[in-house]
C-alpha cells in the first residue's frame, strides 16, 4: 500500500483513476478499506483516495498515548492534500471522518472545492439548539463503555456495543466479515476516542462554511444524525441534502450505487 509522509507520520492509503482528487475520510473504528464500494466508480470520473488516519489500520495501536483527535487528523489531512500537490479536492467524509471533514474544510477551504457530510457525527452547541431525546452525556457514556469493553479485552462485546448504539439496532451480528475484521483491526482507536473533546457544531461554524456541501443521511438512521442534518441544512448557505431509501448509517456500504450515484451527481 502507498503511504504520504505528513507530519512525521506515513498515512497510507489507496487510490484509483486520475483526475481531480476525491479524498475520503472513514469514521470509528474504520480505515481506507471502509470505502471499498466507493474506489473504483469514483476512480472512473476522478482519482479517488481513502487515507487511513493517524493510529487507525495498517499501524497496530494498543490505543496509549497520543495522535488520535480531530484537530491531529485536520492537521494530517490539510498537509497530505497539500504534499499530492493536486490542486483543491473533492472531500468525502463519514460519520466521525464527517466531522474530521468539516473542520478540514473550515480551516482550509482553498484546498477544498466540493464537501460532502455522510451523517457527520457530533452535536449541536447552545447556539443551535438541543436534538429533543438526544444527551451528549448519554452517547459520550455508550462510548466509553464500548471502549471499556474493549480495554478489558472483550473486542467484540464492545464493539457490538458500539455499533449497535449508533445504528439503533442489533445489526454487529449481521455485519459481513470484511467489516469485522476491519473493525477489530481498529478497535483500540476508540481508546483514544473517548479522550476527545466534545465534536461540536456552532451556527456561526456552519454559516462560515462558504463551500458547495452535499447532505447525506440513511433513511433509517436513527436520531441524532437526521436531526442533526436538518439544523445543518438550515445553517450552512446553499446546502443540498439527499436521503438515500431503506438505508441506515453506513448508508455507503448497504446501498452502494445510491450513495455513489449521488455523489458522483453533486461532484460532476
Amino acid at each position: 500500500m502507498p503511504t504520504l509522509p505528513t507530519n512525521g507520520y506515513d498515512l497510507a492509503y489507496a487510490e484509483a483513476g486520475s483526475g481531480r482528487p476525491v479524498l475520503l475520510i472513514h469514521g470509528s473504528l474504520c480505515d481506507y478499506r471502509y470505502w471499498a464500494p466507493q474506489m473504483q466508480p469514483l476512480g472512473e470520473r476522478g482519482r479517488a483516495i481513502a487515507v487511513s488516519l493517524r493510529r487507525c489500520w495498517p499501524e497496530a495501536w494498543d490505543g496509549q498515548g497520543e495522535g488520535y483527535s480531530i484537530e491531529q487528523h485536520v492537521d494530517d489531512l490539510a498537509a497530505f492534500i497539500e504534499a499530492l500537490d493536486a490542486g483543491p479536492v473533492d472531500l468525502v467524509g463519514h460519520s466521525r471522518g464527517g466531522h474530521v471533514a468539516f473542520r478540514l474544510a473550515l480551516r482550509a477551504p482553498q484546498w477544498v472545492r466540493k464537501l460532502v457530510l455522510a451523517e457527520p457525527g457530533g452535536l449541536p452547541d447552545a447556539s443551535l439548539g438541543e436534538i429533543g431525546g438526544v444527551s451528549p452525556e448519554d452517547v459520550m457514556a455508550r462510548t466509553r463503555e464500548a471502549a471499556q469493553r474493549i480495554a478489558a479485552g472483550d473486542i467484540d462485546g464492545g464493539l457490538a456495543y458500539f455499533i449497535d448504539s449508533v445504528s439503533g439496532t442489533p445489526i454487529w451480528k449481521y455485519t459481513v466479515q470484511s467489516f469485522k475484521t476491519m473493525a477489530r483491526a481498529n478497535a483500540k482507536t476508540l481508546l483514544g476516542q473517548v479522550r476527545e473533546t466534545r465534536m461540536a457544531f456552532t451556527r456561526a461554524d456552519l454559516e462560515a462554511l462558504k463551500l458547495p456541501t452535499l447532505l447525506v443521511g440513511g433513511e433509517l438512521t436513527p436520531p441524532p444524525f437526521p436531526q442533526l442534518l436538518d439544523l445543518l441544512q438550515a445553517n450552512i448557505a446553499g446546502a443540498r441534502r439527499v436521503t438515500i431509501p431503506g438505508a441506515r448509517h453506513a448508508m455507503n456500504l448497504a446501498a452502494p450505487a445510491r450513495f455513489n450515484a449521488a455523489v458522483l451527481g453533486f461532484l460532476s
